[in-house]
């Protein structure tokens, strides 16, 4: 679908210029920045509540795809190449279902992922709800999740047919639950805890989703 997005001009620290994407994977991609219009853009560090969540997501994705084989969960400084705009991003996690696997490389994946999620850190808010929230709507991207640990806000979006992003609430239970992933359910009050559930917990949580 054509897109009918303007796309702001990037923030962040400016690292190069005129950079082409072949470039970017052999000196950039592992350098935590990302390629938008040609420029190598810094990212800001990552807190530890960030680098805790990502962990305990990409354990509870791993669980849910080893017990249901219907995609892969990835995750920075993996590459997702946004076909329909200029953008080279690393989300800080993203999933790719079967039927998408085929554009899926070993350095990148070319076109937009089933599911972006990333974890807003100081210095990323706005990064996170202006520049790739444009990105990913106008590149096609299936769903955005967007988790703020410091504000304690979990957000949700998903494509709709005129391709814009439409935002999604979770149920009574504080769940959230996509089509894309049969039977899995986001529990969001858990993502805020001091201390997040182990491998054990994550496990048997999968384990009584899919009974």
């Amino acid at each position: 679908m054509a897109s009918n997005h303007v796309i702001k001009p990037h923030t962040g620290e400016i690292l190069a210029t005129d950079v082409t994407f072949e470039e970017y994977l052999e000196r950039f991609a592992g350098m935590h920045c990302e390629l938008v219009d040609g420029n190598v853009i810094k990212m800001s560090p990552v807190s530890l509540s960030h680098n805790n969540l990502q962990l305990y997501l990409i354990g509870l994705f791993s669980a849910y795809f080893g017990h249901r084989p219907i995609g892969k969960i990835l995750s920075q400084p993996f590459v997702q190449r946004l076909l329909l705009i200029d953008s080279k991003r690393e989300p800080d996690l993203f999933i790719v279902l079967n039927e998408n696997l085929a554009r899926l490389t070993q350095t990148y994946l070319d076109g937009p992922a089933d599911i972006c999620i990333e974890i807003a850190s100081p210095g990323t808010e706005d990064m996170d709800r202006g520049d790739k929230f444009l990105e990913y709507e106008a590149g096609g991207v299936g769903e955005y999740w967007l988790f703020d640990p410091r504000r304690k806000e979990a957000l949700f979006y998903r494509l709709n047919a005129e391709g814009l992003f439409e935002a999604h609430q979770v149920d009574s239970d504080g769940n959230y639950r996509t089509p894309l992933l049969p039977n899995f359910a986001l529990h969001v009050p858990t993502l805020w805890q001091d201390t997040l559930p182990d491998y054990l917990a994550i496990g048997k949580a999968i384990q009584d989703m899919l009974k």
